[in-house]
């Protein structure tokens, strides 16, 4: 559960930029998306490894 702690003057802006932020680096809807399915651990590993590939040729300059 995200708290967000609100000054009496504080704008209800300001407090709802906070609570966005902190809503995005918790990341729960990230999560939230990741149990509506299940990914079997070798795809996942699959992914991953191809990720990894992906960025190397990037960060060596092959891929274009």
């Amino acid at each position: 559960m995200l708290i967000i702690d609100s000054k009496d003057c504080e704008n209800i802006d300001k407090a709802l930029k906070k609570y966005k932020k902190k809503f995005e680096k918790a990341k729960t809807l990230l999560q939230l998306r990741e149990r509506q399915t299940f990914t079997k651990p070798s795809v996942k590993r699959r992914t991953q490894v191809l990720k990894a590939i992906y960025k190397q040729q990037v960060a060596t300059g092959k891929f274009d």
